[in-house]
């Protein structure tokens, strides 16, 4: 049984990240537009959403630039400069990439249109530091943001502030020229604020929430960054159209209906899911092993878990929430022969690794012990990584071309 559910979640997985490409979502958006356009796309899925806009413009294409992380371009472009840069954390390309964007689209009139099309990962690749911040500055602030376990939302409201580009600072840039900002979206709630840290959209932050986040989680900083963190940002944006053209309900949505075809009865529980991954992991695990003896839901079943957890990083190991989640599930399936969980980030990286996430059934705790690898010392050490490749319960997809947040999914035959 447990080898049936694992090629029928390989199945649901491959049939999700086609279903969730965003290819096709952004000629949707774009099949009204019938004026001339520059390109300027950012995120893990510029490339994809910036090849659609191309081609869906044709001969109204007027060029432009791509920015995505390292290994995520498919070849290029006609009439489009592709960039590679860092990710999660900004680094030199990000800055250069950055700044050829802005000398790109300086001195635009009133006549001229940008499409911008915005994916998650667009914080670090798009990054060009105030004037008095240094990029380094920038890098070890956000790690700290990151190992705390800050959210999103939490991490991007901090970022703005430090940023020439970000918080409706590169929609101000581009005054008057009008952008149309078509959106991926990888935050929960799809506050366009917050996505890739809103470079064409206004602030809605308190002017003290930088300051209240970074003594929430007591990170020291200079006083010169402090200074920048307690400026506020354009609180009105006139030159931009918004349009949201997927997001993690999408994902679980699309999950669903390929389990549905497989024969499971198919059950969202949260589009929302937030709280720290190994307790995640914990906790759907128990679920999974309470309906396995007992059904709360109709058997064959899928309880679909979206969602972005976060990761306290106390460890020195690899891994990310994704594979914690699934590694953390495994000791509370342990021998139950009807029970598979997946864990995946819809962007096909989970955390610093080429890994999606990761994949357990009933066997999995048992072949670790069998290996003489202890998964609660692999948990302490965020080493999740090596413990699921040693075993082979990584998911590996490659780059997806998409990222509306991430997945995990209960599945019971």
């Amino acid at each position: 049984m447990g080898s049936k559910l694992r090629e029928d979640a390989a199945r649901v997985i491959e049939n999700t990240l086609k279903e969730i490409n965003p290819y096709k979502a952004v000629q949707e958006t774009l099949k009204e537009f019938s004026d001339k356009a520059y390109v300027f796309a950012i995120g893990k899925a510029a490339w994809v959403m910036a090849e659609a806009a191309n081609e869906t413009l044709g001969e109204r294409a007027l060029g432009g630039v791509v920015i995505t992380k390292y290994g995520h371009s498919m070849g290029d472009i006609d009439g489009l400069r592709i960039f590679e840069a860092g990710h999660p954390l900004p680094d030199k390309n990000s800055v250069a990439a950055s700044e050829y964007a802005l000398n790109f689209f300086s001195g635009l009139s009133e006549n001229d249109n940008i499409i911008f099309l915005i994916s998650g990962g667009g914080s670090a690749l798009f990054e060009y530091p105030e004037n008095g911040v240094d990029l380094n500055d920038i890098e070890e602030l956000s790690k700290k943001l990151l190992y705390s376990g800050a959210d999103i939302k939490q991490i991007n409201t901090v970022r703005k502030r430090l940023s020439k580009v970000k918080g409706g600072k590169f929609a101000k840039i581009c005054e008057p020229a009008k952008i149309y900002s078509i959106i991926l979206s990888d935050v929960l709630g799809d506050d366009p604020g917050f996505i890739a840290s809103g470079p064409a959209y206004a602030d809605s932050s308190a002017a003290d929430a930088a300051v209240k986040i970074i003594r929430k989680y007591d990170i020291k900083i200079s006083e010169n960054l402090l200074s920048f963190l307690k400026k506020e940002l354009p609180c009105e944006i006139n030159n931009v159209e918004t349009s949201i053209i997927g997001s993690v309900r999408q994902l679980c949505q699309s999950v669903a209906k390929s389990l549905e075809y497989l024969g499971y009865n198919a059950y969202v529980l949260t589009e929302d899911m937030t709280n720290e991954a190994r307790e995640a992991g914990r906790l759907i695990g128990s679920i999974a092993a309470k309906n396995s003896i007992a059904p709360a839901f109709k058997t064959p079943c899928a309880l679909i878990f979206g969602g972005e957890t976060v990761v306290k990083v106390t460890g020195n190991g690899k891994g990310g929430r994704n594979q914690e989640i699934a590694l953390a599930a495994a000791s509370r399936i342990s021998g139950l022969s009807n029970v598979c969980i997946f864990s995946l980030g819809s962007d096909g990286t989970d955390g610093p690794t080429d890994a999606a996430g990761g994949i357990v059934d009933g066997n999995s705790y048992q072949k670790y012990l069998d290996l003489g690898l202890s998964p609660d010392e692999y948990l302490n050490d965020n080493n999740a990584y090596e413990l699921l490749k040693t075993s082979g319960d990584l998911l590996v997809t490659g780059p997806t071309g998409t990222n509306v947040n991430d997945v995990t999914v209960v599945m019971i035959h």
